[in-house]
């Protein structure tokens, strides 16, 4: 820190008295001195009488200021220039000091101005690490079947519409609700997330809804549950597939009313949160099974975003390794590993993935753990293909190409719940054609 008065000598004498505290203080003798030691390394306090010659302390609060600098400054005045230490403040000034003052009130306000700047700091790098987890531009989209998934959910994230979002496990379904609620209206409110397959439906249904004290043996307070945890915000349900059906009637009443009743209590209660439902299961095949509710399908699929897995994006694996990489280095920071070999990332690229996206991860942290120098090898990497059936996958009679189009374009449509948009992307062709194909089949 600076101190800086046009008395050198009582500038040097606060800078001692300082430094027997523990601070690191260095006296100047002008308002420019102190500009220039700023300008030649870093500072994290000053403190400036406020009338010198030359630049006295507004102006250089002001220069400090206008250099958009977080620097906290404290103003020392004589009793007549109370009005100019108020400009002070009004101006960014942290404090002001009447002299005469005792070197522990000094040590005070600048011990407490060093914890507020250091608070802030934190506060604005935690800030930036929830930003950039709740931000569209997080999410990597460099393959065009992710950038049409992004181009939806900015579409659909500033509705209050719910939202499902379906796909293979470990596709990054919950990073697209993060991203969903980073770009709406509630983007500062709470976001809750929680798997619905995790818990039994006992605990899944006081976990949601919450209890009231005596609701049942255990339960010895109230608990709030997750709804109301997640009131103004959003709610991620993660696996609704596993939801119980009992449990999906109530889902559907808070869709439907904005109400909940907490397990064992006599009034419902109002919430206002936007839900946002996560599945890798066929929920209209759930419905024909009897296992989800048709109304609640209905209620949840007003937009369904379907992630796709990470074998129809392979423009994303190397942006994933990279971002992988560096936090994986970061978490352990004991390792020499630096970077993939060019078997290692040939490996990465011709790897079947079906665990996905998560799939992915595991396997950089696990080659950034095993490396045994700065390069991580394919070995490191612990990948193994599934193996080859050599049975061909084919049986009964033999029939035409075109008939076997027709009933492979049938059962794509089927898996893709119908939406034909969908199915004609992951067959690679026009809807045009697709549509062809479907009409030809005597079955349609």
């Amino acid at each position: 820190m600076i101190v800086v008065d046009d008395k050198l000598a009582m500038a040097e004498t606060l800078a001692d008295g300082l430094s027997d505290h523990g601070f690191d203080a260095t006296a100047v003798g002008s308002g420019g001195a102190a500009l220039e030691a700023m300008r030649a390394g870093p500072v994290d306090l000053v403190v400036t009488d406020l009338r010198m010659p030359d630049v006295d302390g507004l102006a250089l609060l002001d220069a400090i200021r206008t250099s958009k600098s977080d620097v906290p400054v404290i103003v020392m005045t004589a009793y007549g220039a109370i009005d100019s230490a108020v400009e002070s403040i009004r101006k960014g000034a942290y404090h002001y000091l009447t002299k005469p003052f005792k070197l522990d009130e000094l040590v005070i306000f600048v011990r407490r101005a060093l914890e507020e700047r250091a608070l802030r700091g934190e506060t604005a790098e935690l800030r930036k690490r929830l930003g950039e987890q709740f931000s569209i531009a997080g999410v990597v989209a460099r393959s065009v079947a992710m950038q049409r998934v992004l181009a939806i959910v900015e579409r659909v994230a500033p509705s209050e519409v719910p939202v499902l979002l379906a796909g293979e496990t470990g596709t990054g379904k919950g990073m697209i609700a993060r991203a969903i609620h980073g770009a709406s209206k509630r983007a500062g409110a709470p976001f809750i997330a929680i798997n619905c397959a995790a818990l039994p439906e006992a605990l899944l249904e006081s976990e949601l809804f919450g209890h009231v004290k005596g609701a049942f043996t255990g339960a010895g307070a109230d608990h709030d549950g997750l709804f109301a945890a997640a009131d103004g915000g959003a709610i991620l349900l993660d696996e609704i597939g596993e939801l119980p059906i009992s449990l999906q009637a109530k889902l559907l009443h808070v869709l439907e009313s904005g109400k909940f009743r907490p397990v064992g209590a006599t009034r419902e209660r109002a919430v206002d949160v936007r839900i946002i439902a996560a599945t890798h299961r066929n929920l209209r095949r759930a419905v024909a099974q009897g296992t989800f509710r048709e109304d609640l399908l209905y209620r949840l699929d007003v937009v369904m975003i379907e992630v796709p897995a990470l074998r129809y994006r392979r423009d994303d694996i190397l942006p994933l390794v990279e971002r992988f990489l560096g936090e994986a280095i970061q978490r352990h920071a004991s390792s020499p590993a630096q970077h993939l070999s060019r078997a290692a990332m040939r490996r990465m690229l011709d790897h079947a993935w079906p665990g996905n996206v998560r799939e992915l991860e595991h396997a950089v942290e696990r080659g950034v753990l095993l490396a045994a120098g700065a390069e991580i090898d394919e070995r490191d990497l612990g990948l193994v293909d599934p193996a080859v059936d050599p049975t061909p996958p084919f049986s009964g009679e033999v029939i035409p190409m075109l008939e076997l189009q027709r009933r492979y374009a049938r059962w794509a449509l089927e898996q893709l719940e119908g939406h034909k948009t969908r199915t004609a992307e992951r067959l690679d062709v026009d809807a045009k054609t697709l549509n062809r194909w479907l009409a030809d089949d005597p079955q349609r």
